[in-house]
């Protein structure tokens, strides 16, 4: 009977190559096939690192023959690496599906040796910009990206209220318009940009002061943004 292969959810870099461990770097070259979402985004991880294996592209548009693919992979011995294009896989990307799919996999959870998913932790860009915002994070909360219309307002009184510092995802069409929802409130908030690149920018103050940064500068609303909010310091 062959053993079941196992999945390894690695995170990697979010915008510094150099920041990635080196048990990341011994799985990727260990596995058989490594499950991406841009496979041109990998390949330039790899390729640095002088890693040559198969790739296979997963990502949230990816068809459920696609996950009956990775199960049959898995259902052979294959060993697999999922990653995705910056960070940690699962964390408001498709990678979450993908292992609640493959636990709900007969083949893979009736056998006498069940499929194996292991965490190979590293950066995330929550926690990166967290730790330097200066704000007590001993508890927060993360909402990932916000919905663009259905439940929107709502929540954003709720972040208001929130007793809680909490974190967003934010791209750079929509945060100028979700900062602006905060110029009437008593938020403190921290934006990172560019997180670990050569021109990463952190901004703190109230929603006045950060949107009128932007808007002199409108040549750094670039890439996806993090944004904490908090009660004023």
């Amino acid at each position: 009977m062959i053993d079941i292969g196992t999945l390894y959810i690695i995170a990697t870099p979010i915008g510094n190559l150099s920041d990635i461990t080196l048990r990341a770097l011994e799985t990727l070259k260990e596995v058989d096939f490594i499950l991406c979402e841009d496979t041109r985004v990998t390949k330039k991880l790899l390729s640095h690192y002088d890693i040559n294996k198969p790739l296979l592209s997963y990502h949230q548009h990816s068809k459920l023959s696609k996950i009956d693919k990775i199960a049959e992979l898995l259902e052979g011995g294959k060993n697999l690496a999922l990653v995705s294009d910056a960070g940690t896989p699962g964390v408001s990307d498709p990678g979450n599906e993908l292992i609640a799919r493959l636990l709900e996999q007969p083949n893979l959870i009736n056998s006498d040796k069940n499929v194996k998913i292991i965490p190979i932790p590293g950066p995330s860009s929550v926690l990166t910009l967290l730790s330097v915002s200066g704000i007590d994070v001993s508890k927060f909360l993360f909402l990932g990206f916000l919905p663009h219309k259905k439940g929107r307002k709502t929540l954003i009184e709720k972040i208001k209220e929130s007793e809680y510092p909490v974190v967003v995802f934010e791209s750079k069409h929509r945060l100028l318009k979700l900062l602006n929802e905060f110029k009437e409130s008593d938020s403190y908030i921290v934006v990172g940009r560019e997180l670990t690149k050569m021109f990463e920018e952190i901004l703190r103050g109230d929603a006045n002061e950060i949107c009128e940064y932007f808007e002199k500068n409108p040549g750094k609303l670039k890439g996806e943004f993090v944004v904490i909010f908090s009660k004023k310091m």
